[in-house]
């Protein structure tokens, strides 16, 4: 998303032009960090973006217009060893069937050695309230956001959302991509380091725990896993946040987006057959003014008394043996689908102003390759009462371990927790905090901490060792 708009905001500024000779005698230090969107097979741009690492071309960006074997000429330099430590050329971040074929490039620039108290693996609000939590206890977190992580822009879940209203503290909606970024200001408020980079590989069979990036390895004594979980979403025609109706009428909870203004007195959809599309039917029923349950067979594998809950409330009707085929509207948003009879192929319209997905979710697990517990499902499995994982050391945090609430406010709340269990393992460890007791490391984080993302705090004052805040309440 990051990407996309950096690409809108070039497209519409007054950029300098340069010439593929200017390029060609440029040094490699000047476009190594740029996002590249490749296009069709007689062009390729590249965009030179603040938001990467490295030198940059003054005084301005550059729109740059090659062809694909000058293009691919420029990636061949970068990589060739001559760029600066640290810095490499991004893979294309074309969107698909913008400018027609995709490129990909790849390539690696010498691996970063980094050592670390806390790690943290996440961008969400779990990741994020770990990272405030263990900044301003001095461990210097290290963050790894992720670059489109399971297809997802650093900040998870939330920055696929529209207006949040139930996260304590901000009494009017907040857009969920402003949340999160209030979040990333929080964390780098306290110390924590983050860095845009996915984490390919871990090795928790010993301490120093290894995480390892494309560019970075991580040797850290503590980790915290909060990658989160993704919902599952079907592709089809309008289902999409480019070209479609998603976050415009479309998404994946119903807590979430049950109480906007598409719902309210409004025909709604909701699909899947589990206990998840019932819950999710039965609670919009409290604002639509009816529900269909759209499934693509002739039978629910909901629990029966999750069943029954659902198909005894007047307001919900089941459309058996039909699936959506494509999502249709307006600029104002979703006003209907197409859905096809599975038994006769017919096709018909479903007049509806929201339809929400309730097929699951895919934890962010696949990365950690069988070295942490998990449960039938594929979320972590935790010590009862606690953060702690399977291995000693290594703690999980938000819905990378929740298969049941999936709320922000638990996520930040679990965040907290495995920060404070990650302080007091580094203190079992070597006395991280010197002779500071763990109630008295609990007590330090009464003050700016309480609720992450809320930037606007009074100066911090000590008193006997631990610091409390002057609230002005």
């Amino acid at each position: 998303q990051r990407c996309l708009r950096a690409e809108h905001s070039f497209r519409n500024s007054q950029l300098e032009p340069a010439s593929t000779a200017e390029l060609q005698s440029s040094p490699p230090s000047t476009y190594a960090p740029a996002l590249a969107f490749a296009c069709a097979a007689t062009q390729a741009f590249l965009f030179c973006s603040p938001c990467c690492p490295g030198d940059l071309p003054a005084p301005r960006p550059k729109l740059v217009s090659v062809t694909p074997a000058a293009f691919d000429m420029l990636v061949r330099r970068a990589a060739g060893g001559s760029v600066a430590r640290g810095a490499a050329v991004a893979p294309c971040c074309a969107r698909a069937g913008l400018h027609g074929r995709r490129r990909t490039v790849s390539c690696r620039a010498e691996i970063e050695k980094i050592s670390a108290k806390v790690c943290i693996i996440g961008s969400g609000p779990a990741a994020h309230t770990a990272a405030i939590y263990t900044g301003r206890a001095d461990l210097e977190p290290i963050v790894f956001e992720g670059f489109m992580a399971n297809g997802i822009a650093a900040g998870g879940q939330l920055t696929t959302t529209s207006y949040i209203e139930n996260f304590p503290g901000f009494v009017e909606p907040i857009l969920g991509l402003d949340l999160t970024d209030n979040f990333r200001a929080h964390s780098i408020r306290y110390g924590a380091k983050i860095f845009t980079e996915t984490v390919n590989t871990v090795d928790f069979k010993s301490r120093p725990f290894k995480v390892v990036t494309d560019t970075k390895e991580v040797a850290a004594d503590t980790v915290i896993v909060a990658t989160g979980a993704s919902a599952k979403r079907l592709g089809f025609p309008g289902s999409d946040e480019v070209t479609g109706f998603w976050g415009r009428g479309i998404s994946a909870c119903a807590i979430c987006d049950g109480a906007s203004p598409m719902v309210r007195k409004k025909h709604v959809a909701v699909i899947g057959g589990g206990d998840t599309a019932m819950e999710e039917a039965t609670f919009l029923t409290r604002y639509a003014e009816h529900v269909t349950i759209i499934h693509r067979f002739d039978f629910l594998e909901a629990s029966k008394i999750m069943q029954k809950k659902a198909l005894s409330n007047k307001k919900i009707s089941v459309l058996w043996m039909h699936e959506v085929a494509e999502a249709y509207g307006s600029e104002a948003g979703l006003e209907g689908v197409k859905v096809v009879n599975k038994s006769t192929g017919e096709v018909s319209d479903l007049a509806i102003s929201a339809l929400f997905f309730a097929i699951g979710h895919s934890p962010a697990t696949k990365f950690l390759d069988g070295q942490l517990e998990l449960d039938d499902f594929g979320y972590i499995k935790c010590l009862p009462g606690s953060s702690e994982t399977s291995v000693p050391g290594v703690f999980a945090a938000g819905d990378v371990k929740d298969p049941k609430y999936k709320q922000a406010v638990v996520a930040a709340g679990s965040g907290c927790i495995a920060a404070l269990d990650a302080e007091h393992s580094l203190q079992a460890l070597g006395g991280s905090h010197g002779s500071m007791s763990i109630d008295e490391i609990a007590c330090s984080h009464w003050t700016s901490n309480v609720v992450p993302g809320f930037t606007g705090v009074q100066p911090r004052i000590a008193e006997q060792g631990v610091e409390r805040a002057e609230t002005g309440r």
